[in-house]
């Protein structure tokens, strides 16, 4: 009878040393991944034995070829040797470089043009082998860019730059590279207000009817930075510091330069008197109408 209670005794021991040792693993702490600097610092040192050892292999090379290099001259003035490619490159070890220069035979041909004589020579094999390597990579460009589609060409790669650059860039009213929607004032008193500001602050540059002095005319249908009232009110508030137009932000409210640029596109046509030639590309953007 005791057998059975000392089975479940024995049952239950085993039980609970079980439970204790899976408890033990799980509450054993994990090793951390290896930190990124370990990583980078156990891979420099793996290139830098590389190439330790390819320098040492290099080393050891030039010091065989210029123990062994009067039997390898011996070897490469035989006839049957130095005619050959391999023998070509045998010279290169003993300071023949007929591989890379090629052979001047300097035989004049029968060709007279002015007292100016044709040798008989090839193209040294150096220029060679690099017009081949242009053709190659010539091959492998046009199949890497045009027929697969692997790569990006110039224009996606620069438009995949500047969409990430643009991402780093807050998308405020501050963002030179977000465009507003505004719409052209059409009031009296706003194109009254944008015509005492452009006189007072742009005439300078643009002359006092926009004809155009040191900055393009603003009468014409021609536009370097956009003729649509938002891409004229982007280039008044941003400037273009390489063209030396400077930004107006911060001296003038927003609402300032939209009066500034309404009232510029209700002087197209305009045509005063000196006006500069045209500049830029020719658009037709909206002419605001006062509204009296």
């Amino acid at each position: 009878m005791s057998l059975v209670p000392n089975l479940l005794r024995g049952a239950a021991t085993l039980l609970l040393l079980t439970t204790g040792d899976a408890q033990a693993q799980t509450d054993a702490p994990v090793a951390p991944p290896a930190p990124a600097d370990s990583q980078a610092m156990l891979l420099w040192f793996l290139l830098g034995a590389l190439a330790l050892v390819v320098a040492l292999v290099a080393l050891l090379f030039t010091a065989l070829v210029i123990r062994l290099r009067p039997q390898l001259r011996r070897i490469y003035e035989l006839p049957t040797v130095r005619g050959s490619w391999s023998g070509q490159v045998l010279g290169l070890l003993v300071g023949d470089a007929v591989l890379v220069r090629g052979e001047v035979r300097d035989e004049i041909l029968d060709h007279d043009y002015d007292g100016i004589h044709e040798f008989d020579n090839d193209l040294p094999p150096w220029w060679k082998y690099s017009f081949y390597a242009t053709i190659l990579f010539a091959i492998g460009y046009l199949g890497y860019y045009h027929v697969s589609q692997s790569g990006q060409l110039q224009g996606d790669e620069y438009a995949a730059e500047m969409q990430q650059a643009a991402l780093l860039i807050s998308a405020d009213a501050d963002d030179p590279n977000k465009l507003t929607t505004y719409a052209a004032l059409t009031a009296a008193g706003d194109l009254s207000s944008g015509k005492s500001l452009f006189v007072t602050n742009c005439a300078p540059c643009h002359g006092v009817n926009a004809e155009g002095k040191v900055g393009p005319n603003l009468t014409d249908e021609y536009w370097l930075h956009g003729g649509e009232v938002n891409h004229v009110y982007k280039t008044i508030k941003f400037g273009v510091p390489s063209k030396g137009m400077v930004a107006w932000k911060g001296k003038l409210s927003g609402k300032q330069i939209l009066q500034v640029s309404s009232y510029l596109l209700s002087l197209q046509g305009s045509n005063p008197a000196g006006a500069k030639e045209p500049q830029g590309e020719k658009e037709a953007p909206t002419k605001p109408v006062a509204k009296l």
